[in-house]
């Protein structure tokens, strides 16, 4: 899986950087989100992108570069025999659709390894039709649902 977070900087997850947090939006929500002009045109597009309310964020570099995240690679495990991700207990049935994701940073970004390591979000079964979620700033409860949700729409090429 590859998340490109558009509505995240990069400096979210810098060491010394921060997330800016609007403090008022630049139109009303009524304004923005009307949906006359929908009914009146059927060729009206509405951006519903959270950035679209405010002002893009700037980064600590001084550009606005998104906060990617990756799929945590699996580290090999002897005993098992087999490729293995840790979830600490809250994972209990093997699954496709069960992935932990990262930041995929470059080193010019100055985020430490420790940080990279962080797992931002993971999602798994723990039972039939049980899935759990964990997630940690700088994602949202519904940013790190609909990153979950969207899992169930792949189809993986070996079950």
């Amino acid at each position: 899986m590859h998340c490109v977070m558009d509505s995240i900087p990069v400096s979210s997850i810098q060491e010394g950087g921060t997330a800016p947090t609007p403090t008022s939006f630049s139109q009303s929500f009524d304004e923005h989100f009307s949906p006359s002009p929908c009914l009146k045109r059927k060729d009206s597009v509405i951006d519903f992108s959270s950035t679209s309310l405010v002002e893009p964020p700037v980064s600590v570099q001084g550009s606005r570069e998104p906060l990617v995240l990756k799929n945590k690679s699996p580290r090999w495990h002897e005993q098992l025999q087999c490729w293995c991700l840790n979830f600490k207990g809250r994972v209990t049935v093997a699954s496709v659709k069960n992935f932990q994701l990262v930041a995929a940073v470059e080193s010019s970004h100055n985020v430490s390894a420790a940080e990279q390591e962080k797992v931002i979000l993971q999602f798994g079964k723990i039972g039939k039709d049980i899935f759990t979620m964990d997630y940690r700033y700088p994602l949202s409860a519904f940013q790190a649902f609909a990153i979950c949700l969207s899992s169930f729409d792949t189809k993986p090429a070996c079950e």
